[in-house]
């Protein structure tokens, strides 16, 4: 699965958490998930429940912690696939 890929699942996987709708519709890599987007760390939650169901992977709690932006998640999952 190519990193663009993964990018557009990962957006998609956003969009029902994401607040700030213009954010998300130029979302890219370095955009914030809780500044830009507007997730707030409860519904981030959900959206990283979300990402392993979506790519069957385990994400733990610690690994959470370091997800920051739009780019941080797709490594992190990138990451988990192998």
């Amino acid at each position: 699965m190519s990193e663009m890929e993964v990018m557009d699942r990962v957006v998609r996987i956003l969009t029902p958490f994401a607040k700030d709708e213009q954010a998300l519709a130029s979302a890219g890599p370095d955009t914030g998930i809780l500044d830009d987007l507007k997730v707030n760390s409860a519904r981030l939650v959900d959206a990283v429940l979300a990402f392993e169901d979506e790519f069957g992977i385990e994400i733990a709690d610690e690994d959470i912690d370091s997800v920051n932006t739009v780019g941080d998640a797709v490594r992190l999952i990138e990451s988990k696939l192998g």
